[in-house]
């Protein structure tokens, strides 16, 4: 987990460092453009594209600008304002102030929660840089929602898998409106005659004799013949288990320690 969050630290400087254009992120209703035509200061101005995709433009009126880069609106606006008779060479600028059409959500255990901007290419491990990275109870699997032709999928991300074997596929693209979930890291709880009771994270393969490890151990009391298991089964009932050391934890799984009999 160490690693983990040391890798999220090291992308989000990189993002900080340069973050990509906006230039090439379609345009879509909701974002604000302002824009200029050299050697005409009277035809700037700053706009928001409506509902419909459209911006109003002095001289030329309505413009369809929904689904275009903010360099192709250029080329349209100029075309107009050429084709219209208005001005031989039309040189137009447009920047996008505020991209709200391109927002993709980031919610859960991230020490930033929010909807974010895609301003170019973005991944998951990009969004959750952006998000300040991931708390101490985040999880290692992470879910992404998506909508695409009005069908919802879902995906599951180890993201612990990509840093650890540094293969980058499982990191795959975030568009607009995608949600990035981070739930809470699995739980094991450890009661009875051991040094710090209480709940604490379930690590991968985790074992019994770590799981008492995590405990703090041992008090003078205690004894590793007397430590069981209590585990949920599928119909809702608690068994009880004699544990070994080497047996593995389950999520929500309660070890408790017995005290030893003199």
């Amino acid at each position: 987990m160490k690693r983990l969050v040391n890798w999220m630290m090291a992308a989000l400087l990189a993002l900080a460092a340069g973050m990509v254009s906006a230039a090439d992120v379609p345009l879509g209703a909701g974002d604000v453009v302002k824009i200029s035509v050299y050697g005409n200061p009277d035809l700037g101005l700053e706009t928001r594209v409506s509902e419909a995709g459209q911006i109003t433009f002095p001289l030329v009126g309505a413009v369809d600008v929904g689904g275009l880069s903010a360099s192709a609106a250029e080329k349209k606006l100029g075309g107009l304002l050429e084709s219209g008779g208005y001005l031989r060479k039309a040189q137009v600028n447009i920047i996008v102030t505020s991209l709200q059409s391109q927002q993709a959500s980031v919610l859960g255990q991230v020490n930033r929660p929010g909807r974010y901007p895609l301003e170019g290419r973005r991944t998951v491990m990009d969004m959750l840089a952006m998000a300040g990275g991931m708390t101490p109870d985040g999880a290692d699997q992470i879910t992404l929602i998506r909508k695409r032709g009005g069908a919802t999928t879902r995906d599951v991300i180890d993201i612990l898998d990509i840093v650890r074997n540094g293969d980058l596929k499982g990191d795959m693209d975030v568009a607009g409106n995608d949600i990035i979930y981070v739930e809470r890291a699995p739980r094991f709880y450890i009661y009875g005659e051991v040094q710090r009771p209480g709940a604490f994270r379930l690590e991968r393969n985790m074992t019994v004799v770590q799981a008492l490890s995590v405990g703090g151990g041992l008090t003078q009391r205690g004894t590793e013949r007397g430590v069981r298991i209590k585990r949920r089964n599928a119909a809702g009932q608690i068994d009880v288990i004699q544990a070994k050391h080497d047996d593995l934890l389950l999520v929500d799984d309660v070890v408790y320690v017995q005290e030893a009999l003199f």
